[in-house]
């Protein structure tokens, strides 16, 4: 997770990427435009993070990377960190 945007170099997950994305974005909370949260290690070790990216920006979707947890914010809503 160091490099969001390499490609990374490590073993297939047993889990199908493309069924892994449908479940995440088809998640109530997604449908509703809220937000979903996954481990960042899982994002990375089933899809990959360009992968990912491109999902994210294909639905017009934006998440951010916290703690190890990728939150995603399932609307075009803008963003605002607060300090």
């Amino acid at each position: 997770m160091d490099d969001l945007f390499s490609v990374a170099n490590q073993t297939p997950s047993p889990v199908d990427a493309d069924r892994w994305i449908t479940h995440l974005f088809s998640a109530r909370a997604a449908a509703q435009g809220r937000v979903v949260r996954r481990k960042a290690r899982d994002v990375e070790r089933i899809v990959g993070w360009p992968r990912f990216r491109h999902e994210l920006k294909r639905r017009g979707y934006r998440a951010v990377v916290n703690g190890g947890q990728v939150v995603v914010f399932c609307n075009a809503e803008p963003l605002r960190v607060l300090d």
